[in-house]
């Protein structure tokens, strides 16, 4: 990929995983606008990010449309987590540029990061690893048809 001065900079994740040509596994579900995509290096079981399908960088980037269609499958995407996997609580945000901590920089999403009483554990706290048991291709068989349901109302 070539950026605007010319010089190679990376291929953007979120883009490429929309490719018709090969898209990513990971999406849970598409919208008009927005997707839903596991996370491919989560914090927890089932860590969910909410995107736009056009390539913008902030909040004030995005049309009215897109910031509708974000936050509403972010609600949908609260409710999956809920019901699939029983989460007592949710972390959602977002980080805006690298001194932020976005990973991604350049497009915007939503994290949503599913938490249960008590889930910090002796891996996480001290030996700085975390253990996800739960394969990708498990959790996107176990969120696709509740995202149907509830986006789609079929």
């Amino acid at each position: 990929m070539t950026g605007a001065a010319g010089g190679d900079v990376p291929a953007c994740v979120f883009c490429a995983a929309l490719d018709p040509a090969g898209p990513s596994p990971h999406v849970v579900f598409r919208g008009e606008r927005v997707f839903v995509i596991l996370n491919k290096y989560p914090y927890n079981n089932g860590h969910l990010m909410v995107v736009p399908m056009r390539h913008v960088a902030r909040l004030a980037d995005a049309s009215a449309e897109e910031l509708s269609e974000l936050i509403t499958l972010t609600q949908v995407a609260e409710t999956a987590l809920t019901e699939s996997y029983g989460a007592h609580g949710i972390n959602v945000g977002m980080n805006l540029g690298r001194p932020a901590g976005a990973g991604v920089v350049g497009h915007l999403h939503v994290h949503l990061v599913p938490r249960w009483d008590g889930d910090t554990n002796f891996m996480t706290v001290v030996g700085d690893t975390r253990v996800v048991p739960e394969e990708p291709a498990a959790s996107v068989a176990r969120l696709k048809p509740v995202f149907e349901r509830l986006a789609t109302g079929s």
